[in-house]
């Protein structure tokens, strides 16, 4: 420990769904201890990352794009099966398999400027001193509701993707499903047989793919949204640009008229949803499937964010501050961008701590 009674490590990796794990991974092949050299800090209750959190009905079947991390396959397992059970167990035996010692439930609650050029990693089981740090906390925590005009008015339910638990609590309901991501989409197909009435409403128009979503589409995805967390911009999903599954269920959705979407209304009223061309639908739950946004609260301290709103990088690295890394961020978020980029960032750390932050700056600066 240090003089301020900070536990001292090389690497604090916050995090352990995809991308933490996938860090973790890669800061043990590279030399580093598990719990000395480095330590892996989680916030929920086992392991899982945020899928131990999906509703009981999202089936490992139904999963989109779902990648094994690197080193250990994962094989075998029942589509039929809840992909919260299926992808926390697999979780559970990788950190097992390699020894990561993840320490949870942990909460990072901010980190500092330390001393001696270090981060002070303030949590709550105390305080660590890094010499850099790995940030894999995704965005669960942060589901993002729009404001609309009249919604405090709105007299009927109002819940996200992150409350949803599965379709019978709609039977007999009037629903609106707002979102045109994936989430959007299984929540009409699976809670419409239930409601008297659905209503699907996106801001753009939804576009769906044909084929499947394979590796080399997945790096054209992550591609498309490295380019705005270069600008230091907000980051959109790589489900955003990768469009929905062309599907089974999804064409069968589209010929009965379950996904016939509708413009995003204009306001909310106590009886449901109204469109500026006088159109309405009576409600009686809005379900917002509008997505989350980057659960990086933690790091304000070190004033990371650009005029722009997000945080700009260079590859994983916070172009701020060299010591920091961003993985399951923006073009990361992906399971295939979540491997690759805890590879990426250990590189990078490895750089770092052999040539120290001043040093690594100044290279950057050149």
């Amino acid at each position: 420990m240090d003089e301020r009674g900070a536990r001292e490590t090389a690497v604090v990796v916050v995090g352990a769904g995809q991308a933490g794990l996938s860090a973790a991974y890669h800061l043990r092949r590279a030399g580093f201890t598990p719990g000395q050299g480095f330590v892996v800090l989680d916030h929920a209750p086992g392991p899982g990352g945020a899928w131990q959190f999906r509703w009981p009905s999202l089936t490992y079947g139904k999963v989109h794009g779902m990648h094994s991390l690197p080193g250990m396959e994962l094989t075998g397992a029942d589509p039929a099966r809840p992909s919260a059970e299926v992808i926390a167990r697999y979780f559970e035996d990788y950190e097992r398999a390699f020894g990561l010692k993840v320490l949870r439930p942990v909460e990072v609650r901010a980190v500092r400027e330390g001393e001696s050029g270090r981060l002070r990693v303030e949590t709550s089981a105390g305080v660590w001193s890094a010499q850099a740090l790995i940030n894999a906390t995704g965005t669960w925590d942060r589901p993002f509701v729009p404001r609309v005009a009249g919604q405090e008015t709105f007299r009927g339910r109002q819940l996200h993707t992150a409350g949803y638990r599965g379709p019978q609590e709609f039977a007999g309901l009037r629903v609106v499903v707002v979102g045109g991501g994936a989430s959007g989409t299984q929540h009409l197909l699976e809670l419409a047989p239930y409601a008297a009435a659905t209503a699907w409403v996106t801001r753009r128009p939804p576009v769906f793919r044909e084929g499947p979503f394979d590796e080399d589409a997945g790096r054209a995805a992550v591609a498309m949204v490295e380019e705005r967390v270069r600008r230091g911009l907000p980051p959109r999903s790589v489900v955003s640009v990768t469009g929905l599954p062309l599907n089974d269920a999804i064409r069968e959705g589209l010929r009965s008229g379950v996904l016939d979407r509708l413009p995003m209304f204009d306001r909310m009223t106590p009886e449901g949803v109204a469109w500026a061309d006088g159109r309405v639908f009576p409600a009686d739950v809005v379900l917002w499937a509008t997505g989350f946004r980057p659960s990086v609260g933690h790091l304000a301290p070190l004033r990371l964010r650009e005029p722009g709103g997000g945080i700009r990088m260079i590859g994983t690295r916070a172009a701020a501050d060299p010591r920091v890394h961003l993985v399951g961020y923006g073009p990361s978020a992906s399971t295939i961008g979540a491997n690759r980029a805890g590879r990426a960032a250990v590189r990078e750390v490895r750089r770092l701590l052999e040539s120290g932050p001043k040093s690594l700056a100044r290279a950057e600066a050149a």
